[in-house]
């Protein structure tokens, strides 16, 4: 695949970003395009391996190897440095419905299981992703399909993020007629109001996706929360099968002395109505948090912390600070973590980057763990307290650490945000329905279904994405998406061709 010493020719290369303290000035997507040419080389380095990696779509040590949705990346690899785009679109869009939200988003891990990747820097596999697809719109490649027959059998689905999306796409391909239901006053849950404009755009990435799901024959309905503006038993009357793709919404809290203090939120809310009134008024009704001014600190990591760094940073905070309780990671992968596992190693993404550049140093403190809030007269939080951990000693009957005595430190604080993960979906729905809900640690909870069939308890009713398996990526959930409609399929018509 590629060429066949491409991988000795050409050097890794990724597209550019635009400068960090401009682009903060704009809620615009920050990443550059690479020219075709360029592109060509990148796939000229897939290096022919006798066994690919990157599309196993496996989970090692908890965490993905490999892509979820079994690309076949070799193939348009190939195709790309043969300058042979329009294929290559067809060859992606056989596996991935939504490669301009992958593309975009998802953290590659087929780029960590490149066989290429073992010793030398992988190829550039989300890169080449997202050009194909955006080089099919430009072209005007990518158009309504809309089935040629339908079956006549109704399906609802229930969440409108992109396991759902997946499995209304799917569905409507096999005949079926879709409606989609979501409690938001948009279509897209977590792509259109969990993850910032400038990371995935609204209007011309994810607005543009759901008009052509539209005009392909899928019913949508929004503002409509299931289980109180429509009765969840009702939907169970009125259609052949229901699936449940609500995500998992409930955030982890932080239950610390003064945590009822104003100005301490969880990030979602933090990030969803920034969004919100960004595109309906960009920003000039108000109707959001503000960090302008304010003394902000982040408490966890990962892709919702860095979404609020790069939120705070834009909305001019006085400064920024992001705890993680996790020790600092390697800058290699480490003996214990080794190919093709994910590689778990230190990465500076775009929030860090951005704040970084503002206030002259990386926003991240590692092994901090957050003891308690103050707050002033007023009851608005004015401070936070504290202190380093230790991940060598185990506390007993407790964490896996141990706080290091003398250590204690407090910062000031006018705006903590909360971005800890999530503990399950809101099982208002599930519950309505009678669905067996798995109880795990820490209060996280996850609605029932037997793996790989997407099947409950309840006849005729399914569960997919985050809602079933827990916190994950987009990618996890278009597979999911596209694995629960192949079971609804079959429940509907006895047998599926569905991939």
């Amino acid at each position: 695949m590629g060429k066949p010493t491409g991988f000795k020719e050409f050097e890794r290369q990724i597209p550019t970003d635009r400068e960090p303290l401009l682009r903060i000035l704009d809620w615009n997507e920050f990443h550059n395009h690479m020219a075709d040419g360029e592109l060509q080389s990148q796939g000229a380095r897939c290096m022919d391996c006798g066994v690919p990696f990157c599309h196993t779509g496996e989970l090692m040590a908890n965490m993905a190897a490999g892509c979820p949705v079994n690309n076949l990346i070799p193939e348009w690899n190939d195709l790309v440095y043969r300058g042979r785009w329009r294929e290559a679109l067809d060859r992606l869009h056989l596996t991935n419905n939504f490669p301009e939200f992958t593309g975009r988003v998802c953290p590659a891990p087929c780029e960590g299981s490149c066989c290429l990747g073992v010793n030398e820097p992988p190829v550039t596999i989300k890169n080449i992703e997202c050009s194909i697809i955006d080089h099919g719109f430009d072209q005007g490649w990518v158009v309504p399909e809309p089935p040629e027959v339908r079956t006549g059998k109704k399906v609802a689905v229930v969440g409108s993020g992109p396991a759902g999306l997946a499995c209304a796409a799917q569905l409507n391909k096999a005949g079926h007629l879709v409606t989609v239901y979501e409690r938001d006053d948009r279509i897209g849950g977590l792509l259109m109001y969990g993850i910032p404009n400038m990371k995935l755009d609204k209007e011309k990435v994810v607005e543009r996706r759901v008009n052509l799901l539209k005009e392909e024959g899928i019913t949508f309905a929004t503002n409509t929360a299931i289980g109180t503006d429509i009765p969840a038993d009702k939907l169970k009357e009125d259609f052949d099968a229901v699936v449940l793709a609500t995500g998992a919404t409930r955030p982890r809290d932080l239950p610390l002395p003064g945590r009822d203090l104003n100005g301490i939120h969880f990030a979602m809310d933090f990030l969803r109505p920034n969004t919100k009134s960004l595109l309906d008024s960009t920003h000039e009704d108000g109707n959001y948090i503000s960090a302008k001014d304010k003394h902000v600190i982040v408490i966890g990591g990962g892709d919702t912390g860095t979404d609020c760094l790069g939120t705070s940073v834009r909305h001019g905070c006085k400064s920024i600070v992001n705890f993680e309780i996790v020790e600092r990671p390697p800058m290699e992968r480490p003996s214990n973590n080794p190919w093709p596992q994910w590689p778990r190693i230190f990465r500076v993404d775009y929030g860090h980057e951005e704040a970084a550049a503002k206030f002259g140093q990386d926003p991240r403190e590692f092994c901090v763990s957050t003891i308690e809030f103050t707050g002033d007269e007023n009851g608005n939080v004015k401070s936070l307290k504290a202190c380093q951990v230790d991940w060598q000693k185990v506390t007993e009957g407790g964490p896996p650490f141990t706080p290091i005595p003398g250590t204690e430190k407090e910062y000031p604080a006018d705006l903590v945000l909360l971005a800890m993960g999530f503990l399950g979906p809101d099982n208002g729905p599930g519950e309505q329905l009678g669905i067996d809900i798995r109880e795990g640690r820490g209060n996280m909870s996850w609605f029932t279904a037997e793996h790989d069939k997407y099947t409950t308890n309840v006849d005729n009713v399914f569960v997919a994405g985050d809602c079933r398996r827990g916190q994950s990526l987009v990618v996890w959930a278009i597979n999911e998406g596209r694995g629960c409609a192949r079971e609804v399929d079959r429940y509907l018509m006895g047998s599926s061709d569905l991939p």
